[in-house]
């Protein structure tokens, strides 16, 4: 078997190879989809050589839609089960845990410091200095109930 060296040949295998390639260095899988879809033009256009160029771009373009949609509705709702499932949810991992009121909480809003950040707290009113227990929080704002 020969190796076929036409011009769009080689244009799709080095764009599916390049954009493999490139995968490595950009965060996320951004490229390796666009790479999938250039190598199935560069097997398109090796079985059917005669394809216009015009055709080709419009096939390239449909499949990578494709290949994406098929990836977001598949394969990225399995999804990766962590460790650490609260690892980038603040407000979520500090309830059920005791502080002091920064300051008092009137007419249910208050203001709670926790290492180096304030956070705004809804709760019964109380005085600055009481202990409270969190116990939700939403719309960036911690619940707060007295400990």
């Amino acid at each position: 078997m020969d190796l076929d060296f036409r011009p769009v040949v080689v244009f799709w295998a080095v764009l599916a190879l390049g954009l493999v390639a490139l995968e490595t260095l950009v965060p996320g899988a951004a490229l390796i989809w666009l790479g999938l879809a250039a190598g199935l033009m560069l097997v398109l256009v090796v079985f059917v050589p005669d394809i216009p160029i015009f055709w080709q771009a419009v096939l390239f373009v449909g499949s990578a839609f494709a290949i994406v949609g098929i990836y977001w509705s598949r394969l990225r709702k399995t999804g990766i089960v962590s460790d650490q499932p609260l690892l980038n949810r603040r407000g979520e991992q500090l309830v059920g845990q005791l502080h002091t009121l920064e300051s008092a909480i009137v007419n249910g809003r208050g203001r709670l410091r926790i290492g180096d950040a304030y956070w705004q707290v809804d709760g019964p009113d109380l005085p600055a200095g009481a202990r409270v227990r969190v116990v939700g929080f939403t719309a960036m704002r911690l619940q707060v109930e007295a400990a």
